[in-house]
């Protein structure tokens, strides 16, 4: 069994490798890529400079996710199909691209998050361990088309057709194929291997990588997609609308935001569950890997007679909890968007909230509806829009696989914007019209994290593990990655192997319960 740590043996081999071989051949200078130009393409560059070693100054989404030293690099900014668009408003594909002085002959694209709007430091610190850039990878990341003038969920470029495409597919094969070309031209030589890693908005343009551009990339990793956010917001929406009808009503005879269930109802279900589930992997540590094969039904907490007490919830509030958490579905029995599953993260309070504490979307008031028109909102939301961008339906990958290439996703099993079934449900898809599960897990695995929120994140989770070490060396060793070896920031001494779905780690049984060498990666029941 092949297990990868957050300091792996292949990143101690790269470093070793970059130092014996000192990859620093330049045809273009960092200054000199000022003029840089490309055939077909309408490109300026506003910026080439050289940057000198020092520490991260943030992570993608918050504080820095890596405390080590970054080396020097040339950084060069730039904009591809610079524009006036609709309504007189400013457009281009504003990128940025790290070229360290010691190159590995990697290429990595660094997916984007939320609308996206802002080009992020292209560092490469998504999918764990040490960050790309320090590796010796050249890094790009972009804005996919517009600036966000009003926060990380400004929509109003979409109003803008070709600033909304861009966004949905088109900017990231634009700024891949310079991106390639400007490595080429610094380095005076060919890119080695090619590797998109991104999660929520980012894993849904990874997606987008392996099915509009299959042989851009040789790796791919996809966290937490954010697919079909036209009806994920169903799903969040309908498990609140499922809460309310188990609320009390305000003097307005309007529900109590969060008032179906109460922090104490919350607090039994999640305990009562983990009680059931927690022993299925052979260790009771307060983290349910076997999610699966666990069975776990709320209705075992249904108060029995009249008397409502502490240790139960009432018929109402069980209802809500099932109903909320079985997803949309239509009168005509379609499922609308996939259930999300019980896991011991759903009454988080760090990050985004958990699905059942979280009383209001990401962009409004909390909500105090009771029904839904599931059939109407389900057609409104099912337009040419959704469809352009779709990543959830297009499951032929026979050109991306065919030539080799390796795709990995990861999902918190906890995560209450986009479902971790929902991710499972595409995999199984993926299986089913790829040629069955021998031929898939050749080139594709799937890993769920427990307790994990949206991206990383939990109150009691393993959501630190090295998905870049993982996909590097299934690509260019042929290591396939039976396991990898996750810890989490809240759990210090303790690491578990995350298993390729439908596989979870099951305690041998002897040995120390805190280390990941003594699990072994089972079948779900």
């Amino acid at each position: 069994m092949k297990y990868y740590s957050r300091l792996s043996l292949s990143v101690f081999l790269t470093s070793l490798f970059l130092l014996t071989q000192n990859v620093s051949a330049e045809e273009y200078s960092c200054e000199d890529l000022i003029n840089f130009k490309m055939d077909g393409y309408n490109i300026s560059i506003n910026k080439a400079a050289t940057i000198p070693e020092g520490k991260m100054s943030s992570g993608p989404f918050g504080p820095p996710a890596y405390d080590g030293v970054i080396p020097a690099y040339c950084r060069v900014d730039g904009e591809i199909d610079k524009r006036i668009g609709h309504e007189g408003k400013p457009y281009a594909i504003g990128f940025a691209i790290a070229l360290p002085k010691v190159w590995n002959g990697r290429f990595m694209f660094q997916g984007g998050g939320g609308m996206n709007g802002t080009v992020a430091d292209p560092i490469g610190a998504q999918g764990g361990g040490i960050p790309a850039l320090a590796r010796g990878f050249a890094v790009i990341t972009s804005d996919t088309g517009h600036k966000s003038g009003g926060g990380a969920f400004d929509v109003s470029f979409m109003a803008d057709q070709e600033a909304y495409m861009n966004f949905l597919y088109k900017a990231i094969g634009k700024v891949t194929a310079v991106g390639k070309k400007i490595v080429e031209k610094h380095y005076g030589k060919p890119i080695s291997y090619s590797y998109y890693v991104g999660c929520s908005t980012g894993g849904r343009e990874a997606m987008i990588m392996s099915q509009r551009y299959p042989d851009y990339y040789d790796g791919i990793v996809s966290g937490a997609p954010a697919m079909r956010t036209n009806y994920s917001n169903l799903g969040i929406k309908w498990m609140q609308v499922s809460l309310n009808q188990a609320a009390p009503l305000d003097a307005n005879g309007e529900p109590v935001p969060g008032g179906g269930l109460l922090e104490k109802d919350i607090n039994l279900l999640i305990d009562t569950f983990i009680n059931s589930c927690d022993m299925k992997d052979g260790i009771k540590d307060g983290m349910v890997f076997n999610n699966i094969g666990c069975g776990f039904d709320p209705e075992v907490l249904i108060c029995k007679g009249e008397k409502e007490g502490e240790d139960c919830l009432t018929e109402k509030q069980v209802k809500a909890v099932k109903q909320g958490l079985a997803g949309p579905v239509t009168t005509g029995g379609m499922q609308v968007y996939s259930p999300f599953a019980i896991d011991t993260g759903l009454n988080a309070k760090v990050g985004i909230p958990g699905l059942l504490v979280m009383t209001q979307s990401m962009l409004g008031p909390p909500s105090k509806e009771t029904k839904m028109d599931i059939d109407r909102e389900y057609i409104e939301k099912t337009d040419g829009v959704a469809a352009a961008g779709d990543t959830f339906l297009w499951t032929n990958l026979t050109t991306f696989s065919g030539h080799g290439g390796k795709l990995i996703f990861y999902h918190g099993m906890s995560d209450p914007w986009f479902s971790a079934l929902d991710t499972v449900d595409y995999y199984n898809r993926l299986i089913r019209d790829n040629g069955g599960a021998e031929k898939v897990y050749e080139w594709s695995r799937i890993f769920l994290v427990p307790g994990m929120c949206h991206c990383s994140g939990g109150e009691k989770t393993v959501d630190t593990f090295d998905m870049l070490s993982a996909i590097t060396d299934w690509v260019e060793k042929g290591i396939t990655p039976d396991s990898i070896i996750a810890t989490g920031k809240n759990l210090p001494g303790i690491s578990r192997p995350l298993c390729p779905y439908p596989k979870y780690p099951h305690y041998k049984g002897t040995g120390d319960s805190n280390n990941a060498e003594y699990f072994e990666c089972r079948n779900a029941d």
